[in-house]
């Protein structure tokens, strides 16, 4: 039967106990230390839906679903830790049977386990070379390499050529049938058969047995200490990831009498969630590597951002045992005595290690935590910040200002008179809730559709396809004010209240149903945002709407457009809402040859208006909106098709600029549309 002696050669294995607890005593402990730094953190419930977190961990962890999609270090990643899997499988199966007296390591077992922990551990050798020549040779500019990645990588290698080697010396020895299903093994035996005579061969197995059983319990017991410890934090932070609608802030109950302050300003508000995804943070730098405003050239990094609070997380946790240490020295101290030195470690956590111009910069794209392969959070800690500053410290940038006051005083951030709203739509025909409360659609044109001259011809173009499909659908005219989503965006929680529960009461006076948006920004606030607040509606992009309309027969398109376009992903529309094939569709129905920006789909570039952008200034680096205009004039189309009046701005701004009106020309998918029936 196939099969091997498990200590071979090995005297003394019983020391193998000794060396295993001090391993996990010191594993314990690190993993302690993190905990209580967690625990610095408010209390959250993450486990809702404990089937769906399996099903995460299986496809985004095991099966490195996120990881693989930038191959190059995709692939790395996948033998190292695939090669770990298996060889612990091994381990294991080899403990059951050599300590517990469990017969197993034999017959099939035994042959898969010699070829799997071969197979695997080859590939993880081939992958930590290659982590080493990536990490040091071509040192892209995401990887900050640290004493911990030497050691880390190091440890590693050492480990499994250790391995191979003892393998291969026991095969060199002692004749095996089995031997070709450890095939380096197998190798490795071949020079040492010929370099070394038996008795050499014996000494240099013990050494090199007990040397890798060193480096295996040292594996453990630094295992949480380093960053190795991902390895385990990742796969959790899978787990407990939000899961449905992706940035619904929390509200914020402006009633309650027993919360002192808005907002995030220390550390300890944020919840142990938020702190645990410090840990979990793998420096891999893909947030990095696709956040437009690092791109662009702004002081902006979110995967810095990320680790400055994992360093003050860890003063934070010294700081506080430093005052529990005192609170016991010091008779009659109380305990509240020294919870309130808890934040204080020298730094505040907005302006000295997170600067505040980082936080404006943000344009809420999510394309960092849309690359992230364990899911950390990122722009919700960056929208509670900006809630800090707004609402108790009325600091934040002078243009926002002004936004605030046109929409508190207008409902609309442009400050055009509220009493216009509807003048532009009921001048192409379309009646209010009130002239037809029958209607079976809410139009919803946002407060571009209604006030921005560009953006009025988008709206002109939509009412005249759903007119040419005979919807019946009317506004709520004057009734209608701003959504709220640059308020929220921007930290102005108390206005975003304001203006939402008014438009709810408004909407659901008028018996609103279903809701036709043709603004990204509108169409997910209203959707996934007004529930918290009993503002339960269907609502529908108008990307959506008119392809079932185009499917169902009821809007005709003319099919011998041969423009080429090429499609700017909206972020609220993709990466919030993952529509991204509807406008697509319409495209190729409209007999348009798409051709695809550089950056697309899920990594499209952002046009810089999110987040309440689109009301400040870029003060820092390149414009964002000219970058991502450069990317549509590089493939020398004739369109740029969108589907957001944000984007359309920025977009058509940026031709401007690069003054190539008279080649490129961008246009909202209702207007490429209402071109083509």
């Amino acid at each position: 039967m196939a099969t091997r002696q498990v200590y071979w050669n090995i005297e003394g294995e019983h020391w193998l106990y000794l060396l295993f607890i001090i391993a996990l005593v010191s594993f314990g402990y690190g993993v302690y230390k993190r905990v209580t730094l967690w625990k610095l953190g408010q209390p959250e419930n993450r486990w809702k839906d404990v089937w769906q977190g399996i099903k995460d961990v299986l496809v985004y962890g095991f099966a490195h679903k996120r990881i693989l999609k930038d191959s190059y270090p995709g692939l790395m990643h996948f033998g190292i830790f695939w090669g770990f899997v298996f060889l612990a499988f091994a381990t294991a199966i080899i403990t059951l049977q050599a300590d517990f007296g469990l017969q197993i390591f034999h017959g099939w077992l035994y042959l898969f386990i010699k070829l799997t922990s071969n197979l695997f551990g080859l590939l993880a050798v081939i992958g930590i070379l290659v982590a080493a020549f990536r990490r040091y040779i071509q040192r892209p500019d995401r990887l900050d390499n640290k004493a911990d990645d030497a050691i880390t990588l190091g440890l590693l290698f050492t480990i499994l050529m250790t391995g191979f080697v003892i393998q291969g010396v026991r095969i060199a020895v002692l004749p095996d049938p089995w031997s070709a299903w450890a095939f380096v093994g197998q190798w490795m035996s071949i020079p040492l058969k010929a370099g070394f005579n038996e008795a050499q061969l014996l000494s240099l197995h013990r050494f090199l047995w007990w040397f890798h059983l060193l480096l295996a319990m040292t594996f453990i017991g630094y295992f949480p200490y380093s960053k190795l410890f991902h390895i385990l934090l990742g796969p959790l932070n899978q787990f407990f990831r939000k899961r449905g609608p992706i940035g619904i802030p929390d509200p914020i109950d402006f009633e309650d009498e027993n919360i002192e302050s808005f907002g995030k300003s220390q550390l300890r508000e944020f919840s142990w969630k938020a702190l645990f995804n410090t840990d979990a943070c793998l420096r891999c730098g893909r947030c990095q590597d696709n956040c437009p405003a690092y791109l662009s050239g702004k002081h902006l990094n979110p995967k810095k951002i990320i680790q400055d609070m994992r360093v003050l997380m860890e003063e934070t946790g010294e700081a506080v045992k430093a005052a529990n240490t005192l609170a016991t020295q010091v008779e009659g101290q109380e305990a509240a005595a020294a919870s309130e030195t808890e934040e204080w470690t020298g730094r505040a956590l907005i302006g000295e290690v997170i600067p505040e111009e980082d936080l404006w910069a943000c344009t809420t794209c999510r394309s960092c935590e849309q690359q992230c392969p364990v899911f950390v959070e990122h722009v919700d800690k960056t929208i509670d910040m900006r809630r800090n500053l707004v609402l108790m410290e009325t600091r934040f940038p002078a243009e926002a200002q002004l936004a605030f006051r046109n929409m508190e005083n207008n409902g609309n951030p442009w400050g055009i008179g509220w009493s216009t709203r509807a003048d532009y739509l009921t001048g192409l025909g379309v009646k209010t809730f009130e002239e037809d409360p029958d209607a079976e659609y809410l139009y919803w044109p946002g407060c571009s559709g209604a006030f921005d001259a560009r953006n009025q011809k988008v709206s002109a173009a939509l009412v005249k396809l759903l007119q040419v499909a005979e919807i019946r659908f009317a506004i709520l005219g004057n009734e209608e004010k701003c959504c709220g989503d640059s308020a929220r965006k921007l930290g102005n929680e108390y206005l975003f209240y304001s203006l939402a529960t008014e438009n709810i009461e408004v909407m659901k006076g008028h018996g609103v149903k279903k809701i036709i948006t043709q603004c990204p920004h509108c169409f997910n606030i209203l959707k996934n945002e007004y529930p918290q607040l009993g503002g339960n509606f269907e609502v529908i992009h108008h990307t959506e709407f008119l392809l079932d309309l185009v499917k169902s027969g009821k809007l005709k398109l003319t099919n011998g457009n041969r423009k080429t376009v090429t499609y700017h992903d909206s972020c609220y529309l993709g990466r919030y809402n993952q529509i991204y094939e509807q406008p697509r569709e319409l495209l190729k129905a409209a007999g348009l040859e798409i051709r695809e920006m550089a950056h697309t789909g899920e990594k499209s570039f952002c046009c810089g208006a999110g987040g309440g952008r689109m009301w400040l200034e870029e003060h820092e680096g390149e414009r964002i909106n000219i970058m991502r205009t450069d990317e549509a004039i590089a493939l020398k189309t004739d369109l740029v098709g969108t589907a957001c009046p944000f984007c359309l701005t920025m977009i058509d701004d940026g031709i401007a600029t690069r003054e190539v009106a008279d080649k490129l020309k961008a246009l909202d998918i209702a207007e490429i549309l209402a071109q083509a029936i």
